[in-house]
């Protein structure tokens, strides 16, 4: 995370391409660091506990703001056809985290 943060500095690349771009950064630094945390708070939770059921939720929700962020990001460069299959790869990877997560369960 330390090295990404250094090579992300807003007053280097970024800085030209305006203060949406610093906030991209900013956002996705801070979504992987809470990411980071909630998958530690599942991985240190009892099974079938309340608190891993919260957990896996924001794991989930992390990975798929995440997921929808870069999707954006990268949508906006392709041709309409690409971020299309874009998009349809990046719900088909929510989707399926969902039901791992979810519907499958622990088993």
């Amino acid at each position: 995370m330390a090295g990404s943060t250094a090579t992300a500095d807003p007053s280097d690349r970024h800085h030209h391409q305006g203060p949406a771009a610093v906030a991209f950064v900013g956002a996705s630094h801070l979504n992987l660091l809470l990411l980071f945390g909630a998958i530690r708070r599942f991985e240190l939770s009892p099974p079938g506990s309340p608190a891993r059921g919260r957990a896996r939720l924001a794991v989930w929700l992390l990975t798929a703001t995440l997921t929808a962020a870069f999707t954006w990001k990268i949508g906006a460069m392709l041709p309409l056809g690409f971020a299309v299959a874009a998009w349809v790869m990046a719900a088909a990877t929510v989707i399926g985290g969902f039901y791992m997560l979810f519907l499958h369960g622990e088993k």
